[in-house]
Parts: structure tokens; sequence; C-alpha cells
């Protein structure tokens, strides 16, 4: 089958902050970028969601980065791979790091990719759909890449997470900290100084991207809202405030 990916990174699609060097510079210091896989700690929870082979699956990484995902799923027998990320900075990184003609990195914006009828086996997604103001037309046209039983697998930032309009723990008197939920319901633009002021990001409620796949002919087969193990916790103490508040949300859904 022919493969047909389109898409740009119009001025009107993605904001692209890792194209930034002041973003960037400080964002590949991240472990999940220093370290790769293992230093993402919900990594094990969401690699369950895959199918127990990727043996001569064809697979696609949405917001690929600097593709850690996309060289597990070659190295595991995936018989190919396409990586597509808005970011020439990620991308320059992944194809740096890429040592299998399995893996075919692109650049494209995400809020406007078109791609071929039937294609992928599983389609993957780590912490990119919480970008987007068009997904529920990406989540139309991953269904329809999808082969009949196809899957789909995704992370994102927790909507409890993503949904204060300000982020930020307060302490209280008692000297608790809580996480002020204060506009859950009103979905939308959400702005946060992450590294650099400005950052945008769209918080939508955990029925709004359950009714987003049920409308788009997927079945939930997976829905995890991520707590550290208690061997996490002791390698790194800062995750203990995931028992206050989750801060990622891990998806699986597989095509009707």
């Amino acid at each position: 089958m022919a493969s047909k990916v389109t898409g740009t990174s119009s001025a009107e699609g993605s904001q692209n902050i890792y194209d930034t060097a002041d973003f960037f510079d400080q964002y590949i210091k991240l472990d999940r970028q220093k370290l790769g896989l293992e230093g993402a700690p919900e990594w094990p929870r969401l690699r369950a969601m895959l199918p127990d082979s990727l043996d001569s699956l064809r697979m696609l990484d949405l917001g690929c980065g600097m593709g850690w995902y996309a060289r597990y799923f070659a190295e595991n027998g995936a018989a190919h791979v396409r990586g597509i990320d808005i970011s020439e900075n990620m991308l320059d990184k992944a194809r740096a790091l890429n040592k299998t003609d399995a893996i075919e990195y692109m650049k494209a914006d995400l809020e406007e990719l078109k791609l071929s009828e039937g294609e992928y086996d599983v389609v993957f997604s780590a912490l990119a759909f919480h970008y987007l103001v068009n997904l529920p037309e990406l989540i139309q046209e991953v269904s329809r890449a999808l082969k009949p039983k196809g899957r789909l697998v995704f992370s994102i930032e927790h909507p409890i997470y993503l949904g204060p309009t300000k982020g930020g723990f307060v302490t209280i008197e008692d000297g608790r900290k809580i996480w002020p939920l204060d506009a859950y319901q009103r979905e939308g633009l959400r702005i946060r100084n992450w590294f650099v002021d400005g950052v945008r990001k769209q918080h939508r409620t955990l029925g709004t991207y359950i009714n987003l796949l049920l409308d788009s002919g997927f079945e939930l087969t997976d829905f995890v809202e991520w707590c550290p193990t208690e061997e996490d916790v002791k390698r790194s103490p800062g995750w203990e405030t995931e028992f206050i508040r989750p801060t990622f949300l891990l998806v699986g859904a597989v095509k009707k």
C-alpha cells in the first residue's frame, strides 16, 4: 500500500516551542531525554497496553520527539516505524540516534495531519495530544489509518493535572499540600510556565477523551491514572506528590 502522510507547520498550527533555544537547551536535560525509557517511570504500564509481540507490525509514533519509543519498537521486531514530529531539533536528535532502516522520521504538524487508510497496526503517542486544538480531527484520522482491530496507545497530562487555570500546589494552614482544581469543566487553553513563559496546552475532561474515542469507532481497553510504585518513590522521592494528584493518564483502545 502506498504511504501518504501530509501536514505542515504553519503559523496557525501547533506551537513549536521545541525549536526555540531557551526551551530546548533545558528540555534535553530532563531524565526522560537523557535516560530515554529508563527515565520515564510510566513506561512499563504504557508498554503493557501494546500488543504482546511487535513482530512485523507497522507502527506510527505521533509526536515522536527524540525517538526513544520508535527505537524500542524497531528493536523489538516492528517491520516499519514512522515517527512524526513538528520539531526539527527533535527530529535531528532522533535521526542521529537512529541506527536502523526500520524507522522513518518525518516533519509534520499533528494539527493538520492526513494519513493513508488502513496502513498501521499500532498508533502510539506519548505526551503530545494535550497540545492539540484539533485533537478530534486527529483521532478520526488515526481511526481511519488503523487496520481493523488496530490499536491506539497514548499518554497525556492528566486532566486533573492540566485543568487548573494556574498550575502548582498550595500549602494550607495545617501544612498539607493541595492541588487547586478551579476550572475542571471549562475546557480549552491553559498557559503554563515550563522552562519558558507562554507554553500553550489544551485541557479536556476525562469524559471528553473517552467520548472522542467512542465516537471515532474505538473500544476502550486500558485507562490508567498512573501512580508510582514504592520502588519508584524510593528512586525518585519527588514522585510522592502523585498521591495528591496524578500527572499522567495512559489510555489504550482498539479499533472496532
